[in-house]
């Protein structure tokens, strides 16, 4: 792979503490990966969140970063832990307890993508997992909290809002007892990795744009949202899960015509959010 890992857009001057990222929307699929796989590169791109950068690329005009991984998810998924690993897939690793994600071949080195497509015909060295990990996972983390930290000493809080997509069968398949079924669904691991009022003012910017919301079902949130919401520390990480069929073709991975609409949408939402942290913190002489 190369070893372009992630991209950083940095605003002209941080105008608030909030951080946006998308570690799903890397396409960056080498040939030394396609000749790996058995899959083609149509049914690879079924696990990626694609264009989910481009949706919310408008952030940095409003004075927050956005990061944006390059490397797919069917390659290294940044949003599980390095312990992750899938002993079905990858030599020397002994199975641990019962992980549902890594059960379903859905650990830090995917197994399979969706529709439980299995990804390669044989196994993994433990060396090819750990060098995926330490060239890209490391590398995109690292610079993740350093955003996170300079939001923190900039603003006296931290907000990262994960962005990714959901399929449009996830949400039909949970299901809503009353009402039409969400177009964005925002996880904070039950009130766990972000605070209420965080959460609460997310909430009312989709909302205030016209977009139906739900939160923490069915997704509240994996490994980034886990490890990176620390409220109490005045680090909160909200996920927040985009309906595809909003925007894409979910079998071609094409834009519909309705892209650039939800663009515009999702573009009044990232400037509503930049409210959330923007008054720098004063530092008293010493």
């Amino acid at each position: 792979m190369s070893k372009t890992v992630y991209l950083v857009e940095m605003p002209q001057e941080l105008q608030s503490g909030v951080v946006f990222a998308s570690p799903h929307s890397g396409s960056n699929y080498s040939p030394a990966f396609l000749a790996e796989t058995v899959l083609d590169p149509l049914q690879l791109r079924s696990s990626e969140d694609a264009f989910v950068d481009e949706l919310f690329a408008s952030a940095p005009r409003f004075g927050m970063p956005l990061l944006t991984a390059q490397v797919p998810r069917a390659y290294v998924d940044l949003n599980r832990s390095t312990e992750e690993l899938d002993p079905a897939l990858i030599d020397g690793v002994i199975k641990r307890g019962q992980n549902p994600r890594v059960a379903s071949g859905l650990g830090v080195i995917p197994r399979v993508v969706a529709h439980g497509r299995s990804i390669y015909s044989g196994k993994l060295t433990r060396t090819e997992a750990s060098d995926r990990i330490a060239s890209y996972w490391r590398p995109y983390h690292a610079a993740l909290q350093q955003l996170l930290d300079q939001a923190r000493t900039g603003f006296g809080r931290a907000v990262l809002i994960d962005c990714h997509s959901m399929p449009h069968e996830a949400i039909s398949a949970a299901g809503r007892s009353c009402g039409a079924l969400p177009d964005v669904v925002l996880g904070d691991r039950f009130g766990a990795a972000a605070s209420s009022e965080v959460m609460d003012r997310i909430e009312a910017a989709f909302v205030g744009a016209g977009l139906r919301v739900a939160r923490n079902t069915p997704f509240a949130g994996a490994y980034i949202t886990q490890s990176y919401g620390r409220p109490s520390r005045e680090q909160h990480a909200v996920q927040v899960e985009i309906d595809r069929s909003l925007y894409m073709n979910e079998t071609r991975i094409q834009k519909t015509a309705d892209f650039t609409a939800l663009q515009m949408v999702l573009t009044d939402v990232v400037a509503e959010l930049s409210r959330l942290t923007c008054d720098p913190v004063s530092l008293a002489a010493e």
